[in-house]
């Protein structure tokens, strides 16, 4: 059995499906579990590489009650924390990156500035175990009912430094739906209130808010099926890249070089920050309060025209 500890989000568990195949096919006839939080479970399934969740909230809350896994590998961060915490569930082997203060001396060096997706693929290339960084693709969940070929707009973010203003994806929804687009805004249960502020600005039904309306896999079928995506830096983005649904996605203040979808992959198109520096939303000029200066330099009509370029590619691609 493997035992897979990646307590994170959305966006997290997204990027780490490379990984989790690498270790499906790199260590076969295994059960694979996934310590994550309970909520997740309909996407863990979605990647077609995790038999079940053990429901954990983070590193430091593993209630492992079984035999020891024959391996544990740490696709949550650099420890100690989470280092720690597989070592004290007893596994055979653990797999993780190197780190001397919680005494694992196996594994390669930590880098901070590499893309989310790429770390993990090698993390596994170190135990010569096969990961392929471009193996996003999500599985497509049931039909269950939500609109199909509608346009997304997601304003919200659980960091307010990468939210987009509000008053401009009102414009934008506004512009979107003078051009044919159906929109609807997502977002959880707490933005329903912003998802509706912008709602009323754009001059859309209420119906079109579905924040707080959607579970996790309505949010995926939802997205499987738009027509086009655009978002924050954020879990949204990151389904988007696993159906090959056209997006756009705006960046700040972590740059797009650590968290963005591939850059070969032509139907996501990013704005904002590509760079790879300065990756901590805290030190980047907007102290964890208020829209990064990136984002806010970003005007509605550049975010238009991002829309009608992924479209008019995401056109040329599929014919």
């Amino acid at each position: 059995m493997i035992l897979v500890l990646r307590a994170l989000g959305v966006g997290d568990l997204a990027t780490a499906v490379p990984a989790l195949r690498g270790l499906r096919a790199g260590l076969p006839g295994r059960e694979v579990v996934l310590a994550a939080p309970a909520w997740l479970a309909p996407l863990a399934a979605l990647t077609g590489a995790v038999d079940r969740v053990l429901p954990t909230t983070g590193p430091d809350r593993i209630r492992w009650t079984g035999p020891p896994p024959e391996v544990a590998v740490n696709l949550h961060g650099r420890g100690p924390e989470s280092h720690r915490a597989l070592a004290a569930v007893r596994p055979g082997r653990l797999l993780a990156f190197r780190n001397p203060s919680a005494g694992h001396l196996d594994g390669p060096a930590w880098d901070a500035d590499e893309h989310e997706v790429r770390r993990w693929c090698r993390l596994l290339h170190a135990y010569g175990l096969p990961a392929h960084a471009g193996d996003l693709a999500l599985r497509r969940p049931a039909t269950v009912g939500v609109p199909a070929g509608v346009t997304v707009l997601h304003p919200g973010s659980k960091v307010p430094a990468k939210r987009w203003p509000a008053d401009r994806f009102a414009g934008l929804a506004r512009a979107l739906t003078a051009r044919g687009h159906r929109v609807v805004l997502t977002g959880s249960a707490d933005e329903r209130a912003l998802a509706a502020r912008v709602a009323r600005d754009a001059g859309l039904p209420p119906t079109a808010v579905l924040a707080g309306r959607t579970g996790l896999t309505e949010l995926a079928a939802l997205v499987a099926d738009a027509r086009v995506v655009v978002s924050g830096d954020t879990g949204v983005a990151h389904l988007a890249t696993g159906y090959r649904t056209a997006s756009v996605v705006l960046f700040g203040p972590v740059p797009a070089a650590r968290w963005g979808p591939p850059p070969d992959r032509l139907r996501h198109l990013v704005l904002g920050r590509v760079e790879a520096a300065g990756s901590d939303p805290d030190s980047t000029g907007s102290g964890g309060v208020g829209t990064h200066p990136t984002l806010d330099a970003i005007g509605v009509d550049e975010v238009v025209a991002a829309v009608a370029e992924v479209e008019r590619v995401s056109g040329a691609v599929a014919a």
